[in-house]
This record gives structure tokens, sequence and C-alpha cells, in this order.
């Protein structure tokens, strides 16, 4: 059984923080070179279609958001959606990247049973995941935890719901493998969060975590983690008091419960990080920095910006959808809004150049995704238009 466990004291109520000051970059002009590069010509990786076998008991569609690899293993994680419109679990498992099979799920629940899983990790060649569907009085999604069996099955891990709900509940965003464990990254009203385990059967939680959730500095928001050097990074944003935008924030730790803040350069306007990778042992994150997203790295002296690139003023909201790294290159699928589009950078986030997709239009938008995986020389880009998913791959490194 999960087990729910809250580390840390309550913080106070965030309407009576005290403005903190952050390290700040002013917007220059000469950073107008994202637009600059928004005309070149975007490289074509030579994308080659894969086919998606349907699961057990068929479906009307298949709706893919998540890949994760490890270990020779490949998996991709979603929902199908049958002709009266219910939803339910689903899973693929690959040993190349290329061909696909279905992996069987058992769900035990009621919300697990129409669940869309939205996020996986993988450790040792094993996966977990997370599922969600929208449920109860008002509506909030139902968050499900998954694991892999040793029979191969992906089961539904019987939780008490205030592991991932509950009167404190915010968000479930994203989950991490590494050599201690498992990680989840979140929020609840303490501000950010997360859940920590070695085994995926047990997740705690640790919230209202000190130098993690809110405080009198502001108040805290996580997005994504990895596995790193010494433990665990997460990333995400903080609001400061009196002020709407977010600045960009960073987190480490060593155990997943104990953590430790760390200040990230922000400009005058909205920044936060998003999503972030470990390539050569530097951790490089990327986020909505401005009217451009932005990269940060970190060699190990401290987080410092990067390159620009692309725009953030499609009409909607700027997000993040994939960041993966592989061969001395960055690969980035990235959100105005209004269309997804992919990038790629072979200098670790200095500079970068836009990538073709595999059909015209990427989408965005409510119900549509677009996820990025990298292992052995393969980039896998999966694409959920809201009506159908393909699957692409193509070899790395890239030629440019």
């Amino acid at each position: 059984m999960l087990r729910g466990r809250r580390v840390g004291a309550v913080v106070a109520v965030l309407a009576a923080l005290a403005l903190a000051g952050g390290c700040r970059e002013p917007l220059r002009g000469d950073e107008a070179r994202g637009d600059r590069i928004d005309r070149e010509a975007p490289i074509d990786p030579g994308w080659v279609a894969s086919t998606l076998p349907a699961p057990d008991g068929g479906a009307e569609r298949l709706m893919v958001r998540d890949v994760a690899a490890c270990a020779d293993r490949w998996f991709l994680v979603g929902g199908a959606v049958a002709a009266d419109g219910t939803e339910r679990p689903v899973a693929w498992r690959s040993g190349d990247g290329r061909s696909w099979e279905p992996l069987a799920v058992d769900a035990e629940s009621f919300y697990g049973r129409r669940a869309v899983l939205y996020a996986v990790a993988c450790r040792d060649g094993r996966l977990a995941a997370l599922g969600a569907r929208a449920g109860g009085v008002h509506g909030n999604p139902r968050v499900t935890g998954w694991r892999q069996t040793d029979d191969g099955f992906l089961a539904e891990v019987p939780a008490p719901f205030e592991l991932f709900g509950g009167p404190t509940a915010a968000s479930v965003a994203r989950m991490a493998g590494g050599p201690s464990g498992w990680l989840i990254v979140g929020n609840r009203i303490s501000g950010a969060a997360a859940w920590v385990t070695g085994d995926p059967a047990a997740f705690e939680i640790v919230e209202a975590a000190p130098g993690l959730a809110s405080d009198a500095a502001g108040r805290t928001w996580a997005f994504d983690a990895t596995a790193g050097p010494g433990g665990w990074l997460a990333v995400g944003g903080i609001g400061r008091s009196g002020r709407v935008e977010r600045d960009p924030v960073a987190w480490v730790s060593r155990d997943g419960r104990g953590w430790q803040r760390q200040e990230v350069p922000a400009i005058t306007g909205y920044d936060e990080l998003q999503r972030v990778t470990v390539v050569d042992g530097h951790r490089i994150a990327v986020g909505p920095r401005g009217t451009t997203f932005g990269t940060w790295r970190d060699d190990g002296s401290g987080w410092v910006p990067a390159g620009r690139f692309g725009s953030t003023e499609g009409g909607g909201t700027a997000t993040v959808s994939g960041l993966v790294g592989i061969d001395g290159q960055l690969y980035a699928a990235v959100s105005d809004g209004t269309a997804q589009r992919l990038w790629i950078s072979d200098d670790e986030g200095g500079s970068w150049r836009p990538m073709r997709g595999p059909v015209p239009n990427l989408p965005a938008g409510a119900a549509r995704a677009v996820t990025l995986g990298t292992q052995g020389h393969r980039l896998v880009l999966a694409v959920d238009d809201g009506t159908h998913s393909t699957l692409w791959s193509t070899g790395t490194p890239v030629p440019g």
C-alpha cells in the first residue's frame, strides 16, 4: 500500500509573506537572437513512423501522453477511448523505440479503470506511472499511482486519498527514476511538494518542507524533476510577494526529503523553469523567459542563463512539453499556446535551431500532446492532435 507522511511544518498565510529579492537579469535587445533563429530553415531529422498497436479490448482512439526509457527498454503511457467516449489506461513497451507492443494493465479502483496515464518514469528497466481522472463534487483530478509488477503487468497501487488528493492538494506533476528510487514533484496548498520512495508501491509525501514549500521568500511551484549528481534536482517557479510574475527556482536533495533551494537568475518579467535534464553532468533547464523561451545551465558552480529561442507570444499559455538530451545534443518541444515547435541545440542550450516535425503543424492546447524520449542513439516523438496519436523516431545525433 502507498502511505502518506507529511514532512515539515505548516507554512504561514501567503498574504503575509514578505518580499524577498532575487538575482535579476535585464532583458537585453541583443536577445532578439531568438527571432533571427526563427527565420532559419528547420533541420530535417528524417522522421520514420512507427505503428502503435491497439491494446486488448480495442479502442476508438489512442492517446499518448508520456514516454520513458532506461536499460534498453522503452515505455509509452496514455489512454484508450472507446466508441462511447469512456477512457481507460494503456501502456506500451519496446526494445528499440521502433517496434511496440501493448503492456497489460491491471486497474483496481473506479478512478483507476477510467484514468489516463499522463506521466511515466523508468528505473532498471521497470516503469512507474501516474494517471488521473476528473471526479468528485468539484471535478478535480483523482490521481492514481502505477507500477510494473514482476510478471510484467502495469498494476494500479492502492493509496489513501490524501496521498495525492485531500484538502491540501493542488497538483501532481512529473515523475523521475534514479539510482536511489523514484521521485514525484507537484504542489500542495503549502507550495512545492515531493513524493519519494525506493519502491513505487510505497510513496511518501513531503509537503510543507523547509526550503521546498512556500515561505517568506515567496510562493513556490514545482514543475519537473530528474536524478542528478548526488541525488535529486527539481525545478519550478517562485512568486515573490507583491508581484504577479514568477521567477525561476531550483531545488536539490540527497534523499528527496530534505531540500535546499537554489537561486536562479531572473529577468524583469515572467520566467520559470518547466523542464530539466542532466547532460554530461551539467544540469540544464528550459522554460518561458519573457517573450521567448530560455535555457539555464549549472555546471556545478551555480545557475547561469544560456540561450534564448522561439516565442511565448502565441495568444495562449507558453509551455515546455519536452526536454531530453543524448549524443551531445538537446531537443526541446515548446508551445506558444497556439502551436508546438521542436528545437535542437549542440552546445548545451547556448544556441538553438528549429527542427522540422513529422507533420506540418504540431498541436497545442487541451487534449493534445507532444512528448520526447531518448536512448541508445534514438529520439522518439509522440504526437496527439486531439483526434489520434502518431509515433515517430530518428537516429541521433541529428546531423546539422
